[in-house]
């Protein structure tokens, strides 16, 4: 890839280009206000009262309209336009724009509070005959705040000060520190709450303030000069709002929250079918296995691109796949999107002129590690049909998802061209069509199916397509550990909530028993369950000493019994955006002493999560949120909300607490999810003094169908409590979808913190037995559909 030069703030010419931009003229065509200036127009395009979008179009260039992350459709936001000598605005109840005539700039604000302004806007700078001109837009920004975005990095949460490429490049075995991974995203958030999304697919960087001098800079070396301005009125409601904007991910059909038997890689059919075995017999559940690249070929080299079954080590996949999914357990199979010159369907390939070209047409031919190769064109009709059909051959095998790797595209050189435009204008978009290629297929094809989309590269808006991000080679040590909330944290709140790490670590041949659990620990609560590494040392806990094994089977029990708390998480993600896991500034915005912490996150609304990053600790300290008092998740104990404490840790969890008020559901472990019900489960709620009136839901559908929410075929049991210093009231009622069966269940109620035995419980009016365990109440329900329940706790 060519060298972008920095763009030079103190550079006469880039003062020159902005100070002969001089207005014109202003009209507003279909609620767009367009703006004539001495070197371009303006396009002010308002999506919702919230959002609002400006491109720049240069004298002599023409419109292009096609984003590749935008979904939403503008509403019919009432702005209106106000006209004084030396300014204009143009604003709704929310977000307005305003335009200063002379000296030209534009500055935007969220309810009269200044959220960001253009300082220079747009530049472009003729460099030498041997590199491409750059472009750039240039803001102001204020001294205080601290930024956050531009994808997956390993930098601390606030990202500022740091000048970022965006290029999807992979870091084999990073530990604390990336600067650049697979994952580029040319978005910048805001402690004040305001978000900058950078509507361009092709390469370049963003300048978070290197210089120190309050600038936020995009450089690009082409496309359009877009950008969106996206507000909210907390951090919920601009996670929100974005995801509303790029797309929300579709529901993962529920065995994608189970766990994953992965290695790189499995051999055979006997290997495969004996590892699952060892998890049956063992008793720790399972619900998918990954095959890495030895299913198409016996070496690592030469075979990448074959696409099809290695008939020698997999005899008969499809009897295979079918047994499997018997016992429960779907097959997810790895794909690359390179054609080596040395496989089965290169030929194929050439014919069918599926793969990106030189300059005169022919297959763009190249060396990386795999071999001689080519790559996919997925912008291609012709190589979307191709791939595709490959795909849809493998899913009619019962294959039950997909693993892409490689897909930044891991080498594409910038001498390549694709039928979307050349190498660098596409590399960061390739996953994200790649995704998009797979998500359309299924809908096509095979429209009753939720798909399972594993992609370590994508851009804005991938979670629509329901790419499941991990967080790509990490060294398999206590430093590739600690990065991992921090790049989770941050692209959950960059719509991508699905972002996971290989579990124990990938890269080298560290072995640390230690490390292993305090990694699957962690697990619990982060989005994807996957252990996975390279064969030097096994990350399947089936293959572990008695000791490891049996914590790490620990561990995925847990995984399995907060099922219905998870899932519940994945449809919020899926109907408002919500990350599963956030930063603890998500509940207190204006601490800043949480801006650029992640040492400890909050998993959904109710659990506050500190993962154990370093060995041997045995106390750490945790700062637990004001707004409610914590409760030990294992002990029980009582933390007050808003104090920082010392807290003892155990080797066999990392620390957990549960927010006062919150109703946590949970079922007894299962093998897999096709045992997965709710005709039995424990539903907890930790009553807090401070906490006098809460509420909770518990999501349930099929776990497979698409769009279940949509199609009426879904229940929401919703929960609430008021308390006063002498009555707990609690209240069960079920909402049910127009195309749903509910069924009654059976509720072990489970109220904890309750100090002595209460003088009377009643459920609807009517006395019921309970239980006193130490200083939890137990009180067995039956929720019948359609009907309240109320029960009333006398203290």
């Amino acid at each position: 890839m060519k060298k972008i030069i920095l763009f030079l703030l103190i550079s006469s010419f880039s003062f020159a280009q902005n100070a002969n931009r001089k207005f014109e003229s202003y009209k507003v065509v279909q609620n767009t206000l367009e703006i004539k200036t001495s070197d371009g127009q303006y396009f002010i395009k308002p999506y919702s009262d919230k959002i609002v979008e400006t491109t720049f179009l240069p004298i002599g260039e023409k419109l292009n309209s096609n984003s590749h992350a935008v979904v939403l459709t503008p509403a019919k936001a009432d702005f209106k336009v106000k006209q004084t000598q030396n300014e204009i605005t143009y604003s709704s109840n929310g977000i307005t724009v305003s335009v200063i005539k002379s000296p030209f700039q534009i500055s935007y604000l969220y309810k009269n509070k200044p959220l960001i302004s253009e300082k220079n806007g747009y530049v472009r700078r003729e460099n030498s005959s041997k590199e491409q001109p750059k472009e750039t837009l240039e803001f102001n920004l204020d001294g205080t705040e601290a930024l956050y975005g531009a994808g997956a990095r390993a930098l601390g949460m606030n990202r500022r000060g740091n000048r970022l490429e965006l290029y999807n490049q992979a870091d084999y075995g990073y530990g604390t520190h990336s600067k650049k991974m697979n994952f580029s995203i040319p978005l910048v958030m805001s402690s004040k709450i305001y978000a900058v999304h950078f509507d361009n697919g092709a390469i370049g960087y963003l300048d978070l303030d290197s210089k120190k001098d309050n600038s936020l800079v995009y450089e690009t070396i082409s496309g359009r000069k877009t950008y969106q301005v996206i507000a909210g009125d907390s951090w919920v409601d601009l996670t929100s709002n974005y995801t509303g904007f790029t797309g929300r991910q579709p529901l993962v059909p529920r065995w994608v929250l189970g766990n994953f038997s992965s290695r790189f890689g499995y051999h055979t059919q006997e290997e495969v079918t004996k590892t699952i075995d060892k998890y049956i017999k063992d008793e720790i559940p399972v619900d998918a296995i990954i095959l890495d690249l030895y299913w198409f070929g016996k070496t690592v080299q030469g075979t990448m691109g074959n696409l099809d079954w290695d008939k020698e080590n997999f005899s008969d996949p499809k009897k295979m796949i079918t047994d499997l999914n018997n016992k429960g357990v779907k097959t997810v199979l790895i794909t690359e999107p390179f054609i080596l010159t040395t496989s089965s369907k290169w030929q194929e390939a050439v014919d069918k002129k599926v793969l990106a070209t030189d300059n005169a047409g022919n297959p763009f031919k190249y060396d990386f590690y795999f071999g001689n190769t080519g790559l996919v064109d997925v912008f291609k009709p012709e190589g979307k049909t191709w791939f595709w059909n490959i795909y849809k051959d493998l899913i009619n095998q019962g294959v039950g998802g997909w693993w892409g790797d490689l897909g930044e595209p891991e080498v594409f050189p910038s001498a390549a061209f694709t039928a979307q435009g050349k190498a660098d204008e596409v590399h960061n978009i390739y996953g994200h069509t790649w995704a998009k290629m797979i998500h359309e297929g299924y809908k096509n094809d095979f429209p009753n199916v939720r798909p399972f989309i594993l992609m370590r590269a994508g851009y804005s808006g991938s979670q629509s397509y329901g790419m499941i991000p991990w967080s790509g080679d990490v060294s398999r040590s206590w430093e590739g550990l600690q990065s991992q909330p921090e790049i989770a944290l941050q692209m959950g709140m960059q719509g991508m909530a699905y972002m996971h790490s290989d579990l124990g670590g990938f890269a080298g041949d560290y072995f640390d028993n230690e490390l292993y659990v305090r990694w699957l620990q962690y697990g619990v609560f982060q989005p994807v369950y996957r252990p996975h590494a390279q064969e030097d040392v096994p990350s399947e806990p089936v293959y572990k000493d008695i000791l490891t094994k049996a914590r790490a089977k620990k561990q995925i029990e847990l995984r399995y019994q907060m099922l219905p708390y998870n899932y519940t998480l994945a449809f919020e993600n899926n109907k408002e955006g919500l990350p599963l896991m956030r930063p603890l500034f998500f509940d207190e915005p204006t601490n800043v002493k949480l801006l650029n912490s992640c040492d400890s996150y909050l998993w959904g609304n109710d659990f506050l999560v500190t993962p154990i990053t370093k060995a041997g600790v045995t106390n750490t300290t945790v700062y637990f949120p004001k707004s409610n008092n914590w409760y030990d998740f294992y002990t029980g104990v009582k933390h007050e909300g808003g104090a920082t404490g010392n807290v003892a840790v155990s080797a066999d969890n990392i620390l957990v607490f549960v927010r006062g008020g919150a109703f946590i559901p949970m079922i007894k472990t299962i093998q897999n999810t096709t045992k997965y019900s709710l005709a039995n489960f424990d539903l907890h709620f930790y009553f807090d003094e401070k906490a006098t009136s809460s509420t909770g839901k518990l999501y349930n559908d099929d776990g497979q169908t698409p769009n279940a929410f949509e199609k009426g075929a879904y229940e929401i049991l919703n929960f609430s409590s008021n308390s006063t210093a002498k009555v707990i009231t609690l209240k069960m009622n079920t909402t049910v979808g127009k195309s749903f069966t509910s069924t009654d269940k059976n509720v072990t109620l489970l109220v904890h913190n309750i100090s002595a035995k209460p003088t009377k419980v009643t459920l609807n009016g009517a006395n019921v037995e309970f239980k006193m365990n130490a200083n939890t109440l137990e009180i067995p329900v039956v929720l019948k559909k359609g009907l309240d329940n109320e029960i009333k706790i006398q203290l």
